[in-house]
């Protein structure tokens, strides 16, 4: 598919590319459900890992209200947890059972193009992360996965959550760019849309199955992106024709 280049924008300036993780760079619902059925092979991991990331925008928009103060990821997904580990007749599990499951966002899988596609990309360009996933987590993420990233960056640096415009600004004011000089990769277009009102490029990419593959995305190609990629390989071959 051809990018879809904006009059406004400039592929050509593009110096970073940050990119959301959780479902654009990870399988957090396949990483999550095979570790269900490693421990727990009785429980409905599919179920449980989409219950699980249900729980995730209530959390963060009680720290967005103010109505909880500023809380990191691991501790979010943590409350989650315990609110619904009794729904799966899961409430027995001891506190180092809970903590070791609570630590699975740790250690998510990466698509099969992740790596190879970060490193085609990391040749031209600075490659981060932006994402609301804390930076222990995300650092612990990248030594399982093997993600090279040449820089975290997460809304624990901003003491904010996406989509507020600090955090998609913060890219560029952390590399001392213009936002049109960083683009955003994600597969979520809700978080492109509000990268692309702060002025950052936009790429999306297709993770058709973020959901498993009984609940597939609608991964339409929509006109406000700079780029629409099937993955980070073909973003990567079109960032090459740049």
């Amino acid at each position: 598919m051809r990018p879809l280049a904006q009059p406004h924008q400039s592929p050509v300036a593009t110096k970073v590319i940050a990119f959301d993780v959780f479902g654009t760079v990870v399988d957090w619902h396949g990483s999550i459900v095979r570790e269900l059925e490693t421990l727990y092979p009785s429980i409905d991991g599919h179920a449980f890992a989409n219950a699980w990331r249900a729980g995730y925008q209530p959390a963060m928009a009680r720290v967005r209200s103010g109505e909880m103060p500023w809380t990191r990821i691991d501790d979010l997904h943590r409350l989650i947890l315990d609110d619904i580990l009794p729904k799966f007749g899961m409430d027995h599990l001891d506190e180092p059972e809970r903590q070791h499951l609570n630590r699975a966002w740790h250690r998510l899988s990466p698509w099969a193009d992740s790596v190879e596609g970060l490193q085609r990309l990391k040749r031209r360009y600075t490659i981060c992360t932006l994402s609301n996933g804390n930076i222990g987590l995300l650092t612990n993420m990248a030594k399982n996965a093997g993600l090279p990233w040449d820089c975290i960056l997460s809304a624990e640096v901003f003491r904010a959550y996406k989509p507020d415009p600090d955090t998609y600004l913060g890219v560029a004011r952390t590399f001392d760019l213009a936002p049109n000089q960083v683009m955003l990769v994600a597969a979520h277009q809700d978080d492109l849309d509000a990268a692309h009102a702060c002025g950052l490029q936009t790429a999306y990419v297709e993770r058709r199955f973020e959901f498993g593959a009984q609940h597939p995305k609608d991964v339409s190609p929509s006109p406000a992106n700079t780029f629409h990629a099937r993955d980070f390989n073909h973003l990567a071959d079109q960032l090459d024709q740049v």
